[in-house]
């Protein structure tokens, strides 16, 4: 399979730099969990309080892993799995008026015109709100960019070969 986890080294230091020392800050918020691969994060997020988490991930054999997870670790509720492209996910979920708090994209590093393809479309929907935050992880060789559309880069945090650009509305 063509998945790469998030690490765990990174999925901690993105949830710190989220929670910033106050550990209730993901209570009751809703993720998007986009290429989900492993569903890693976005258990993560579960875990965490999130109230409810969107696994957006077009690969079947993928979507079947994050399902075997979820189920090894007893979440029987708070997730939805989208097993459709990204673009046509988030048409979706726009279209049933979804609005995320917290949106986590991870494309295969390869694949740079995914990035400016999801933010661009996240930027243009209605899914965020003013205190929403995009999150992308990419090589840290790419820049995915400082704005694209609405969405303009508010943090970019490095770590060994990976990097998360923090996106907000505005």
């Amino acid at each position: 399979m063509d998945t790469r986890p998030t690490s765990d080294k990174l999925r901690e230091t993105l949830f710190n730099v989220l929670t910033a020392g106050n550990l209730d800050a993901l209570a009751g918020s809703v993720w998007l969990d986009i290429f989900a691969g492993t569903g890693a994060v976005g258990i993560e997020a579960l875990s965490r309080g999130a109230r409810t988490v969107c696994f957006i991930e077009s690969s079947a054999k993928a979507a079947g892993v994050i399902r075997a997870n979820l189920k090894s670790l007893g979440v029987g509720e708070g997730f939805e799995i989208v097993e459709r492209e990204a673009v046509r996910a988030l048409r979706l979920l726009d279209s049933k008026a979804v609005r995320a708090d917290y949106i986590f994209l991870d494309p295969p590093y390869r694949m740079h015109d995914e990035y400016a393809e999801t933010l661009g479309s996240l930027s243009q929907s209605r899914i965020l709100h003013a205190g929403s935050v995009v999150i992308a992880e990419h090589d840290k060789r790419f820049d995915p960019g400082e704005r694209v559309g609405a969405l303009t880069r508010s943090r970019l945090l490095k770590h060994g070969d990976a990097a998360l650009s923090f996106y907000r509305v505005g």
